[in-house]
């Protein structure tokens, strides 16, 4: 009897036992702290930068000079670094053949005109003769009344006659003057103020449309370097609050250290599908000659947003495979925010999603941090 009463008492304290080491297990798992992260606010304000682009420098015109005739060059007064002005002679082209066509052309003006006198004449003689036999046939049996009405009938077929003489005379006269204009564009002006910035033939070549290779290529290149147009590629995400008349800074390689300024000229108002960039022209004064065309250089583009951007720290903004988002803290739980970012300043970057000044957010953030996980906040100082 004496054994079974320690045996059930052994049987109670080991039960007991294993009953306490079930409670001390549990308990830690109960009592598990929220993660502690740093947390910084979100701020509002108006963007507000300067960003570097790369541009160029073109002319503000250019032109290639071909002949609109074809002939040879007989002379050419200009060639590379040439400055021309406006209406400057730049080269003579001798046409034999223009010369055989004049010819032609103003000895059918003299055959017309001799034809148009001898019409005249003959319509003023037979004009005479009508009017004598109608004055005639006013007394009856003087004159036959079908007399007069021959001379009438010639009277008509003579004005008829005129009237062609005179057209002849005239297509005549527009043919020589067609060849004179022809030999008009023998002699090649400058059609601006610039300077020459190409030749590829010399005196004596073949060329004009009808000169098959040599007539393929201008004689010269003619660019205006006075005035310069800046074009500056816009990234789509970069055109903000542009406004025509707006001062850019601008450097150049040639001079480093040198500062120069324009003002924005033309817009084009419409993205290039294939660049995503939008073109824009700025006027660049250069009476000195001081800058080149066709110099790269670097824009000083000023990048304004007409309304309030949102602002967090470049690392409260994170990424996984599908999202990317900061980790907003919300009644003491972390909340994850999609968001697209735009411009960084000043290690600050922009977000667009559903966030308002004065949200916290974890100032590193990690995919780490789960949503909906139980966080505790310390506060950062804002940078």
């Amino acid at each position: 009897m004496r054994a079974h009463l320690l045996a059930f008492a052994l049987l109670a304290s080991l039960l007991s036992s294993c009953g306490n080491q079930t409670d001390t297990v549990a308990t830690p798992a109960q009592s598990s702290s929220p993660t502690s992260v740093e947390a910084v606010t979100v701020a509002s304000r108006k963007l507000d930068m300067n960003t570097s682009l790369p541009a160029q420098l073109l002319p503000y015109e250019s032109v290639d000079i071909y002949p609109r005739v074809t002939g040879f060059l007989d002379s050419i007064r200009v060639d590379v670094g040439s400055h021309v002005r406006k209406g400057e002679e730049l080269m003579r082209l001798s046409a034999p053949e223009l010369v055989a066509q004049r010819a032609q052309a103003e000895a059918a003006v003299h055959g017309t005109e001799s034809q148009l006198a001898s019409a005249q004449a003959k319509l003023a003689s037979d004009q005479g003769t009508y009017t004598h036999l109608a004055a005639a046939a006013k007394t009856p049996g003087v004159v036959a009344q079908n007399d007069v009405l021959v001379a009438e009938q010639t009277v008509i077929a003579d004005k008829g006659a005129v009237g062609a003489a005179e057209h002849n005379v005239t297509a005549a006269r527009d043919s020589l003057r067609s060849v004179s204009q022809m030999e008009s564009y023998l002699t090649i002006s400058a059609p601006f103020s610039g300077v020459v910035t190409m030749r590829n033939l010399h005196p004596g070549a073949l060329t004009g449309p009808a000169a098959g290779q040599a007539g393929a290529q201008p004689i010269v290149r003619i660019v205006d370097t006075n005035r310069l147009r800046l074009v500056v590629p816009i990234p789509e995400a970069e055109v903000g609050e542009m406004k025509e008349g707006q001062s850019v800074a601008f450097t150049v390689p040639a001079y480093p250290g040198e500062i120069f300024h324009a003002p924005i000229a033309r817009i084009a108002h419409d993205v290039d599908l294939s660049t995503r960039t939008m073109h824009v022209e700025l006027d660049v004064q250069n009476p000195n000659g001081k800058l080149v065309p066709g110099s790269f250089v670097t824009a000083t583009w000023p990048v304004r947003r007409a309304t309030a951007s949102m602002f967090v720290p470049t690392s409260s903004v994170t990424a996984d495979q599908q999202h990317t988002f900061v980790i907003r803290i919300r009644n003491g739980k972390a909340e994850w925010v999609n968001v697209q970012t735009g411009e960084t300043v000043n290690g600050e970057v922009e977000v667009f999603g559903d966030l308002h000044a004065g949200d916290q957010v974890v100032r590193t953030a990690s995919d780490s941090i789960r949503n909906g996980q139980a966080v505790s906040v310390r506060v950062a100082k804002q940078s």
